[in-house]
């Protein structure tokens, strides 16, 4: 018989519906029901990707004993931390404290007041490498309820009041300057790994946030180092099997420092980031290759994640069915010889084998490999490789594809508008353009409310019930601005200012300028989430700060320009010591110290100098540098008004920190304005 789960939209929860376990999703009648009996709180955070809730799932919750043990001692609670990125931030925050790590599945006990004791995260069936069997922790829990009681509460609360001290000591509200960017690209050319790209060691995730703050600071400084770090590191991911040489995108990370084998789950909000990435390399350095990845990168968001109401899914799987009924990771994607030659007869296997890296000892497990695109002196035919990459995913296609997680996250959408916008203005794709304006129109329809209240996620044209957090406010407005300048449409400008409006009101601490991660009148959780650092996505902080610089750019409103300069202070704190962990925050530093630069295009539509001039000053380097375009005398966009034609011609207006330069009807001069 199916548990409470069932009622719920979550893809990740709904896995878990006919478990044994008598799941309850987050909720207060949850932690009333554990008053009542006098019992914990066991809560199990995860998402419908991760591959290790899946084998923890299989293992316990699937388990009838388990289930028994579970149901009879503990109120079970399932979060999907995708869905309540705040819950999970805060548990998350005790776990780190308490074992120095984290991760999910996420497996913490607590007293029925919500407060945390015990932590951990897989728990395997049995004991092994050191861990105990989840049977044995949860015995071992149980025992300490029932016998030590009142010593359980007093550690709970010692862990409540110890996270409540690590608040973020913000104080300098100072905006970062050259002096912490420069140090910032000091430490990151120090953790720099130069024979294979990226930073860091294993496991190696796309540094997306990173890369972007590297082309910004080129192109206000020229520094060629930074421009070869991006560039190297986003050469060696494509060319690696973290990224999907037959159906583009890109893995969330690969297990070893070569970009070699990834952990195959694709999401959306790596992709969207990369599409990004690669399609303002290839505005930086003209690369093809750049060119043909983000473009491929915008196709698979587009082909494969799109969903019916014109939203992006979350994610696929990493696990499929391995062709047995037997679920295994990398499934999908990874060839052996012998299956190359099935498909392609001999001598393309062999060519195929060469130019993709496959070996016959594999690169993955049981003498598979990943595909992936060498460097090598060979020069194949361009024409027959096309030819064995189309035979190759129509076989591919054959296979039993990975589950996708359906549900539309508001933040991670707001990302994929942004990268579809640009690339489809970039690369003359108005398909993308398209699929952006149909993901804003849906965000805009379902998830924003009359009152400018987001909604965090929907699934199937159903809107979720929980709020949207800072992350959600902040991406879906940056997504918003970037249609601004890609369509002239002053709509999704005047959208972006009600989001950005209520982060003013509802997320920013007014004595100190320090951004949360709920709303002020959100649920209230045992400490209020904030977190400034940009790890798989720009932090809400990061993107907030980002966004309120763009909005005041376009419309002159000074408390958006001064929230977002209150908010870099944590940029200049952090920028130097940890570079690797603000790289949106100092993309956006880069901005604010650049100006950003405002640009309105004024000319009739669709006339051949004004789209000219229009796509000039969308490829301009400048960082954070803002776009209007639209017909003389239109009150469309602030940035519009009072800019007439130059001697009858569409004209080109650049300003800069209050100082406007003399407007120009030439293409080359406009360049020249927009250049480092």
């Amino acid at each position: 018989m199916p548990n409470r789960l069932a009622q719920t939209t979550s893809p990740y929860l709904l896995q878990h519906a006919d478990n044994p376990v008598d799941w309850w999703p987050w909720s207060g009648e949850a932690f009333e029901e554990a008053r009542r009996r006098g019992v914990p709180v066991l809560l199990s955070v995860g998402y419908s990707s991760c591959h290790w809730c899946h084998v923890m799932a299989h293992e316990s919750f699937e388990d009838e004993a388990t289930a028994v043990y579970m149901n009879e001692h503990f109120v079970n609670i399932k979060v999907d931390r995708e869905e309540r990125p705040d819950v999970d931030a805060v548990y998350m925050e005790a776990v780190q404290a308490a074992t120095g790590q984290g991760g999910w599945p996420m497996t913490v006990f607590l007293t029925p007041e919500a407060e945390p004791f015990y932590f951990g995260t897989y728990f395997p069936p049995a004991p092994r490498h050191g861990m105990p069997s989840f049977r044995q922790v949860l015995e071992g829990v149980g025992a300490a309820w029932e016998g030590r009681r009142d010593e359980v509460v007093d550690v709970a609360g010692k862990i409540v009041r110890d996270l409540a001290g690590r608040e973020i000591p913000y104080g300098d509200t100072q905006v970062p300057g050259e002096e912490e960017l420069a140090q910032a690209l000091l430490g990151l050319t120090r953790e720099y790994d130069a024979q294979r790209g990226g930073f860091g060691g294993a496991p190696k995730f796309p540094p997306s946030m990173v890369i972007e703050f590297l082309l910004r600071h080129h192109a206000r400084t020229g520094s060629e180092g930074a421009l070869q770090m991006a560039a190297d590191t986003g050469e060696r991911m494509a060319r690696g099997g973290i990224y999907d040489q037959l159906g583009g995108g890109f893995s969330r990370y690969s297990v070893d420092r070569e970009w070699v084998v990834p952990h195959f789950e694709k999401m959306l909000y790596d992709n969207a980031l990369l599409c990004r990435v690669y399609a303002h390399l290839w505005r930086a350095t003209g690369s093809a290759f750049a060119r043909r990845v983000a473009l491929e990168t915008a196709d698979f968001m587009v082909g494969e994640l799109r969903t019916n109401e014109g939203g992006f899914a979350s994610a696929l799987d990493a696990d499929s069915d391995d062709g047995t009924g037997k679920h295994v990771e990398g499934a999908y994607y990874v060839w052996t010889p012998r299956q190359l030659t099935e498909v392609l007869g001999d001598a393309d296997a062999q060519l195929a084998a060469s130019c993709f890296g496959v070996t016959d000892e594999g690169t993955f497990e049981e003498g598979a490999s990943v595909l992936q695109l060498p460097q090598q002196d060979d020069v194949f035919d361009a024409e027959r490789i096309g030819s064995i990459k189309d035979r190759l995913r129509e076989a591919r296609a054959r296979r039993p594809a990975p589950g996708r997680d359906d549900k539309v996250v508001a933040a991670w959408n707001g990302l994929a508008i942004a990268a579809l916008a640009e690339t489809g203005a970039y690369f003359d794709r108005p398909d993308l353009v398209e699929a952006a304006l149909g993901a804003a129109d849906l965000l805009v329809r379902l998830h924003l409310d009359d009152h400018a209240r987001l909604t965090r996620t929907s699934k199937d044209g159903q809107a979720g019930a929980n709020a949207g957090v800072l992350e959600d406010y902040a991406d879906v407005a940056e997504g918003f601005l970037a249609l601004a300048s890609v369509t002239g449409e002053g709509v999704w400008l005047e959208f972006a200012g009600f989001l950005l409006d209520h982060v003013l009101t509802q997320f920013v601490d007014e004595e100190s300028g320090a951004l949360f991660d709920t709303a002020a009148d959100a649920e209230k959780l045992i400490r209020r989430p904030q977190d400034p650092t940009d790890n798989a996505t720009p932090s809400g902080w990061s993107a907030a700060a980002g966004a309120l610089l763009s909005y005041a750019a376009q419309t002159g409103a000074e408390p958006h320009r001064a929230a977002a300069e209150r908010a870099l202070g944590v940029v200049k704190a952090l920028g130097p010591r940890a570079p690797r962990f603000i790289g949106w925050g100092l993309a956006v530093a880069e901005a604010l110290l650049d100006g950003p630069r405002e640009v309105a295009v004024v000319g009739p539509e669709g006339h051949a100098a004004t789209t000219e001039l229009h796509r000039t000053a969308l490829l301009a380097t400048a960082p954070g540098a803002v776009v209007a375009v639209g017909a003389p005398g239109t009150d469309e966009l602030p940035l519009l008004a009072d800019r007439p034609l130059v001697e009858g011609e569409p004209a080109a207006y650049v300003c800069r920190n209050f100082t406007c330069d003399a407007p120009t009807t030439d293409v080359e001069r406009l360049k020249e304005a927009l250049s480092g």
